[in-house]
């Protein structure tokens, strides 16, 4: 997997290029580690990423607290079809988790 990462200082966004899996999760968890201290918004780009799985979400659950203790704010854009109903799932399934706050705002429209 490939994972590209773009900071402006402020701003950092972390491309993940392929499927999310256990086997990865090391890597995308270390880009984020890598963060200048001065970043206050961080953006997990899923737009390459076709698929994920459980990996995903404790990637992103992971980032959520990373964030909040680093004072950050972190945005997920670009959920493919299958990250998209993945995150919609643990959001039916686990309210508790506030998993809706990593969902688009409106959802898009997916065809069946």
């Amino acid at each position: 997997m490939r994972v590209t990462t773009t900071n402006d200082g402020l701003t950092a966004v972390i491309t993940p290029y392929g499927e999310i899996d256990f086997d990865v999760l090391p890597r995308l968890v270390s880009a984020a580690g890598e963060l200048p201290l001065s970043v206050t918004q961080v953006t997990w780009d899923l737009r390459e990423a076709l698929f994920m799985d459980v990996a995903g979400l404790h990637l992103l659950i992971h980032q959520r607290l990373a964030c909040t203790d680093a004072g950050r704010t972190l945005t997920v854009t670009g959920l493919r079809q299958q990250p998209l109903r993945l995150l919609q799932l643990a959001a039916e399934l686990f309210p508790a988790g506030e998993w809706a706050d990593l969902l688009p705002d409106p959802l898009p429209t997916v065809a069946v």
